[in-house]
């Protein structure tokens, strides 16, 4: 796996979270909670905008961190990143562009 589909399984991956949390046929706890809100349509729509900016921001985040280029909690280093056959996926610097392409980018 390249740095760049690394993160773009998590932007894919945040689209899932933010697309289930708004289906109305999905069971997810997040979803059941927003259905008992009974919001109307626009809404429904601000808060979707608002979940969604939060989750970019959290995965983006994450994967800045893992990066070394914002910190994880107090701590800011770079982590080496490995698939499970132990190839290198990204040794610290090579995510940033690609998450703010897909997070951030037009």
């Amino acid at each position: 796996m390249s740095p760049e589909e690394f993160v773009k399984n998590f932007y894919l991956e945040k689209q899932n979270i933010l697309y289930s949390s708004f289906d109305k046929l999905s069971e997810s706890v997040t979803s059941i909670k927003i259905k008992e809100l009974e919001l109307n349509q626009i809404q429904t729509e601000k808060l979707k905008e608002i979940v969604s900016d939060l989750l970019t921001d959290t995965f983006y985040t994450i994967l800045l961190g893992l990066d070394g280029s914002a910190s994880i909690g107090n701590t800011q280093e770079s982590f080496k990143i490995y698939d499970e056959e132990n190839n290198l996926i990204s040794e610290g610097g090579d995510l940033e562009g690609y998450a703010y392409e897909y997070f951030h980018g037009e």
